[in-house]
């Protein structure tokens, strides 16, 4: 499911920046709405294999939780290298405490990030408040999360309009969940 969202923000991105469809996102782009069209699929989400199983995470919430825990682990690699991830862990608990009852009331008014946080720690933790899933996490979370696995996290949130062959297609991605 998030193949499909990552091919959907690769065609927002091309048309945002004026920039021609790569003919293999051209041709996915196709087929999902000819699916439509041609009633094989019920609906736009199923058409372009958006379909949430029964129980599951819904497509927003786990890009979010990824895009969450992306962030966190960037926080943590940038800013607390070099300690354990139990250290790293405690550590980005206490700052997405502080930022939540001190700046994110405000900045979650925003639209933009704040310039400020540019180059800091915040910038990490507004994306990750901003991601709209569930913020602070709690410590043990963060362990889980911050421990190197060797395994892919998943899609990156830049999508653009260089991907390469066999980027975009309807494969499902297992869930990530939220570590229940």
């Amino acid at each position: 499911m998030l193949h499909a969202i990552a091919a959907l923000d690769a065609v927002r991105e091309c048309c945002q920046t004026e920039q021609p469809l790569p003919p293999e996102l051209g041709d996915w782009l196709a087929g999902s709405i000819e699916k439509f069209l041609t009633k094989e699929c019920d609906d736009l989400n199923e058409s372009f294999g958006i379909v949430q199983a029964h129980g599951g995470v819904p497509w927003w919430l786990e890009r979010g939780i990824r895009q969450r825990d992306e962030a966190l682990r960037e926080l943590a690699r940038l800013y607390f290298p070099g300690l354990t991830v139990s250290a790293q862990a405690a550590h980005i608990r206490r700052l997405a405490q502080r930022y939540e009852g001190t700046a994110w009331p405000r900045d979650a008014r925003s639209g933009d990030m704040p310039r400020r946080y540019s180059g800091t720690p915040q910038a990490y933790l507004w994306e990750a408040f901003k991601s709209g899933a569930r913020m602070p996490v709690s410590e043990r979370h963060l362990r889980t999360l911050l421990q190197p696995t060797g395994t892919d996290p998943g899609p990156s949130r830049a999508a653009t309009c260089a991907r390469g062959p066999g980027s975009f297609n309807n494969e499902e991605t297992p869930n990530e969940g939220e570590g229940k």
